[in-house]
């Protein structure tokens, strides 16, 4: 039955690239010119004030044209759909020698949180939605162990001392006894100033977290 139902999609909506639409064969799927395109691992610059708390940092992509079109029609409108094409990416990322270098001796992810108001509002955690079938592949669990203690203000209006003074405890730890001496990766969709991984970071290793990695969807930053 599910079958029948993916061929009635199919025939009515025929699966498309997400870049330059061409069609393919499966829905979710990439032509090949525009995958290439979008699948980009890269390493991020890290400040000395990061270095301090991130071992490392990488991003999946670069956050330009279809990627990050992808991240927000899927975060600002709850377009779910998008998460194939994403699935699809990650799929073909794990299987790369510098993303599997990056995750060998992770003993489990942590995402970034929202404060529960706007995770409410939004349906998802969307480094949760985004990342948590890539986890699962590689066999790396996913675990809530950070929570977003109050509200935010936009990062995007903000400058650099106004993302650290609006950040500053703004996250907490639960499950102390987890962290301690485990090597954590801390992911998101995207990384702009670093700011927010940065602190969630601090937070990790204050509690007892051994090394802390971050990754991310998409990033501009690179060496």
């Amino acid at each position: 039955m599910v079958n029948l139902w993916e061929m009635l999609l199919d025939f009515l909506f025929p699966p498309h690239c997400p870049l330059c639409h061409a069609y393919v064969e499966t829905r979710g799927a990439w032509c090949p010119k525009c995958l290439a395109e979008a699948l980009q691992p890269h390493q991020l610059s890290l400040s000395v004030p990061m270095q301090a708390v991130l071992a490392d940092a990488w991003a999946f992509g670069v956050y330009k044209d279809s990627l990050r079109d992808l991240i927000r029609h899927l975060k600002y409108q709850g377009k779910r759909s998008n998460q194939f094409y994403i699935e699809t990416l990650l799929s073909a990322a794990g299987k790369m020698p510098q993303v599997q270098k990056l995750l060998f001796g992770i003993d489990f992810a942590v995402p970034v949180p929202l404060y529960p108001d706007k995770e409410k509002q939004r349906g998802f955690n969307q480094a949760e939605l985004i990342f948590s079938g890539f986890l699962a592949s590689q066999h790396i669990p996913l675990r809530r162990l950070l929570l977003r203690t109050r509200a935010t203000r936009p990062m995007y209006e903000l400058s650099g001392s106004e993302r650290e003074k609006n950040l500053k405890n703004a996250f907490a730890v639960t499950g102390i006894e987890a962290l301690t001496g485990k090597n954590i990766l801390l992911i998101d969709d995207i990384f702009t100033t670093g700011a927010t991984m940065t602190e969630c970071a601090r937070v990790l290793r204050s509690a007892g977290a051994g090394a802390v990695y971050a990754v991310v969807l998409a990033s501009d930053h690179r060496i």
